[in-house]
């Protein structure tokens, strides 16, 4: 398993053909995806010295990434 695999759209994470990233998106609100995906920020950035070192980083900026497109995408109140 090559370094980005474990990182971008890891096998172990699918349901069937389906991504569960994608799953999520679509069957919770725009805030629960929002606070799901700050929350994976946080663990992967509060463990990465002591577990996954700079691939836990890369994992933290996958979900910032996907947290902000969120926020961008998301109509103004």
């Amino acid at each position: 398993m090559t370094e980005s695999s474990t990182v971008i759209q890891p096998s172990h994470y699918n349901l069937g053909s389906i991504e569960t990233i994608d799953y999520l998106r679509d069957n919770l609100t725009p805030e629960l995806y929002e606070g799901f995906c700050i929350g994976n920020v946080i663990k992967y950035i509060s463990r990465y010295k002591s577990k996954g070192g700079v691939e836990d980083l890369k994992k933290a900026q996958v979900y910032l990434d996907w947290a902000i497109k969120e926020l961008e995408e998301r109509p103004l109140d």
